[in-house]
């Protein structure tokens, strides 16, 4: 009877804990949308001047995307694995 207390205790404490790391994922996320609003405005000015898109920029979105969705999956409990900082920041290979 004991144990299964401690084991409900413990298995709260783990909620209570990755619903911190969620707070903090989804104040992340907010950040994330602003950089995300300043890159579509820098990489629109860009295309009126060069007339292509800037390929730093594009880059940085794609992977930028790719941190949305490990976030989104984190939020939502479709994974444990937590997103950057707590990974590395995703590599899109170029794309």
């Amino acid at each position: 009877m004991e144990s299964e207390k401690e084991a409900r205790a413990t298995e709260t404490r783990e909620i209570w804990k990755r619903g911190l790391f969620m707070l903090l994922v989804a104040f992340g996320l907010c950040i994330g949308h602003v950089i995300l609003n300043l890159i579509a405005v820098v990489q629109f000015l860009w295309l009126l001047l060069a007339r292509e898109p800037n390929q730093p920029l594009l880059s940085f979105g794609r992977s930028l995307a790719t941190w949305f969705a490990d976030t989104a999956r984190f939020l939502s409990c479709a994974t444990d694995a937590k997103p950057f900082p707590w990974q590395d920041w995703p590599d899109t290979g170029g794309r």
